[in-house]
Formats: C-alpha cells, structure tokens, sequence
C-alpha cells in the first residue's frame, strides 16, 4: 500500500507533464495551420476572415466544451445538434409574439437544461448508454422542432434590435460571442480545475465504480454533465438565431458531429477521465482554420464532410493508440 501511495504524486506529475506536452503539440499544429492557411490565400489575413473564424470557433466551441463535461465522464451527446434546433425555433416564436429578449434568453437556457436533463435521467435513471439515450434525443429534437415550426423558418421582428446584438454586436473590437466563448472557458476550466464538482468528473470517468466507493454520488454527476451541455447548446442556439434573425427548424444539422471532432482534437479522451477545456479551444480553433482553408481553396462542401469524417477516426485511432502504449508501458 505504501508504494502505491510513494507512486501517485510520480504518476501525478506525469500525467501533467503528458497534458502539457500534447497542449503545446496543439498549438504548433494550430501555428503551422495558420501559416498554410496564408500560403494557401492571402485572404486569411484579412482582419475581416480573421473576425469570422474567430466568431466561429466561438460557435463551435461554447457546445464543444458542454461535451467536453460529457464525454469526461465517458458519455456522448448525441443530441446537441437538435438542442440548438429547439431552442432556435422556439425562441423565434417568443420573440415574434413579443415576448422580452431577458426572458427568451431565460426561456432558450431551460429548455436546453431540461432536455439536457431528460438525457441525463436516461442514462442514470433508466441506465440506459448514452449513444442510445442521445440518439433517440437527437431525433425527438428535431421532430420537435419541426412540429413547433410547421417546417418552415421563423422570423422574428426588427424591432429585437437588443436581441441582435448577441450574435452581431462588438465589444472593444471583437464580435460579442467571442467574449462569451472566453467567459464559458474560463467559468469551465475553473470548474474542472479547482472544484470538487470538477474532480468528481475526472474520477467518474476514470473509475465510476471506484468513485462510487469513495462517496462520489456518480448519478447526480453524470445528470449534471448532461444539462452543462443542454445549456451551451442552448447558448450556441441564441447566439446563431441572434445573428441570422431566423429560427431554423434544421438548425445545427451535423453540430454534435463537429462537436465530437474538436472535443477528441483537443486531447479529450473518448474513453473518459482525460483532457480538459484548453484543449477544447484549441480544437474549436484549429477545427475552425481547417474549415476556414477549405473554404478559401474553394472545397466544395460535400468533400469538406468527408475531411471532416476522417479528422474525427484519425483523432480516435490516436487516441486508443496512445491508451494501449501507455498500458503496455504501465
């Protein structure tokens, strides 16, 4: 017992270092990206691109890092893309009978919180996995929001002027849903850095039974993972209707896919118990650059899926490459 015990803070120090190592990894591909991305076309530096990626590694990222909660206590939603659809076209609607902008933003936030509950009774509750919870989310969510739009978009008047300034106003020169992306990041990586909330996470993924012999109560964590990524889904869904002015009923078609692919990019392990919130903004931004180039080299969109697909088996493989190399080693 007394050498396991010598052993942890080892073992602790080389689990840091191996974070620190695959973060800086990150950031020279995300350099070595960008530097491309300018050979590739000068219009990457245009401070106006510039805006735009930046805007969207915001809208990635805020629904990457709620899955990032998810997927470090070895779950997956599935279901993210759909969230943002219900909460696009039904905040429309308030907003289009008139309703105050405070209380849409309020309303959009729970209905993404309940949905997320709903998932995370699924899977605790009625023990379901949560590929087969979240898909079936996934596709209730999108029959939902097709019922409540009749299939058709919903415009909301010009008068939401305050409502606009969510997805479209500036704040000291950056776009606002950039500052909102910083502030989730920060409030996330605090949380899963210094709170017993955020060690809870780790040692569910790691070992839930383990963690349930420890006093760790597993189910309420699991629940509240699945509503942290009901509510940045949520968030994602008003900042993108704020700035298209319209509720789509197919809104956040293929999000939860991107999602998956900037979580696992950033070093979060799909296996649980590994990775964390820096990490994830790498992947938003470097997942954001690849888009950004593809779009400049004028890849038509079918093949960017396609590139797309393979980023996320690519990352997968290195991943459980790197598990079974380090269980060798151990």
């Amino acid at each position: 017992m007394s050498n396991i015990v010598d052993k942890m803070p080892t073992a602790a120090k080389k689990m840091r270092l191996g974070r620190f190592w695959r973060t800086s990894g990150l950031l020279w591909v995300l350099v070595a990206l960008c530097i491309a991305a300018a050979l590739i076309s000068p219009a990457f530096l245009n401070p106006f691109n510039i805006v735009n990626v930046l805007r969207q590694v915001a809208l990635f990222g805020i629904v990457s890092i709620g899955l990032t909660f998810v997927i470090l206590t070895a779950g997956i939603d599935l279901s993210v893309g759909s969230i943002v659809a219900v909460v696009a076209v039904s905040s429309a609607l308030l907003l289009q009978i008139g309703i105050p902008v405070p209380l849409v933003i309020l309303a959009g936030l729970a209905v993404g919180m309940a949905m997320g509950a709903v998932n995370g009774l699924g899977v605790t509750l009625g023990r379901l996995p949560p590929f087969i919870m979240t898909l079936g989310m996934m596709v209730m969510g999108r029959g939902l929001a097709m019922t409540i739009s009749d299939g058709h978009p919903i415009r909301f008047p010009d008068a939401s002027d305050d409502f606009a300034w969510l997805g479209q106003g500036h704040l000291l020169g950056l776009p606002v849903p950039v500052w909102l992306f910083v502030t989730v990041a920060a409030l996330a990586y605090f949380v899963l850095r210094f709170t017993p909330f955020g060690r809870n996470i780790y040692a569910v993924g790691s070992n839930p039974e383990a963690a349930r012999l420890s006093g760790i109560n597993v189910g309420l964590t699991i629940f509240s993972v699945y509503v942290i990524s009901g509510a940045l889904a949520a968030l994602t869904a008003l900042i993108f209707i704020s700035r298209l002015t319209v509720g789509e009923p197919v809104a956040g078609v293929g999000l939860e896919l991107e999602a998956i692919a900037i979580t696992v990019i950033g070093g979060t392990s799909l296996f649980g118990g590994e990775g964390g919130v820096i990490g994830t903004v790498i992947g938003a931004a470097i997942f954001a650059v690849i888009a950004n180039i593809l779009n400049l080299a004028g890849v038509s969109p079918f093949t960017q899926q396609i590139v797309k697909g393979a980023i996320i088996v690519a990352a997968v493989l290195f991943e459980a490459q790197r598990r079974r190399r380090n269980g060798s080693a151990s």
